[in-house]
């Protein structure tokens, strides 16, 4: 451990073929046929996101702005981060600025990037990008139609212990939980 015994060449896999399985208004599944380094044919099963954007609203006294929402393939309520997907052609800080109006009803006048994540590389090609809000201002949301949420103020020392007792299990809002906390704590 420790070395990298070889360069990123000698692990690229050269794509053959790519057949589209499904087409959606969220995502694309796809199966490619790779060429893996040893010369051996294999598959890939892809999901195609254009990727989204999450941000972590956070007033002067350090309490943040919180979304609770039903998420289907879990059949339970999560608390997360607002966050949204990327439109085709969009800048994520757009799309981070809209969804925290849209979400909690600020208008954040100082965003930070926290960098991106991608959360599941080994089939899906979702990059989620991050940023803390600052210097808030509340202006009124607006979910968009068949968004059912509920805003949640917490300090953000709690919700790093919410992460740490495992009460947030979503990982972008862990990420940007603990990202914001290494800067405002």
């Amino acid at each position: 451990m420790g070395k990298i015994s070889c360069n990123d060449d000698e692990l690229f896999e050269k794509t053959l073929s790519s057949e589209l399985k499904f087409h959606g208004k969220v995502f694309d599944c796809l199966v490619k046929t790779v060429e893996c380094p040893n010369g051996q044919t294999s598959y890939r099963e892809i999901v195609k996101h254009n990727g989204g954007a999450c941000i972590l609203p956070v007033d002067k006294d350090l309490n943040c702005y919180m979304v609770r929402q039903f998420r289907s393939p879990f059949e339970k309520v999560l608390l997360e981060v607002p966050a949204g997907k990327i439109e085709i052609g969009e800048d994520p800080l757009v799309c981070a600025s809209r969804e925290i109006t849209e979400e909690t009803g600020f208008i954040a006048h100082n965003i930070e990037s926290l960098g991106q994540m991608v959360a599941t590389p080994g089939y899906c090609s979702e990059t989620i990008y991050m940023y803390l809000a600052t210097n808030l201002e509340y202006s009124g949301g607006n979910p968009d139609e068949n968004e059912f949420l509920e805003n949640v103020k917490i300090p953000l020392e709690e919700l790093v212990k919410m992460c740490d007792e495992g009460e947030i299990v979503d990982a972008k809002t862990m990420i940007v939980i603990y990202k914001a906390a290494r800067r405002l704590l």
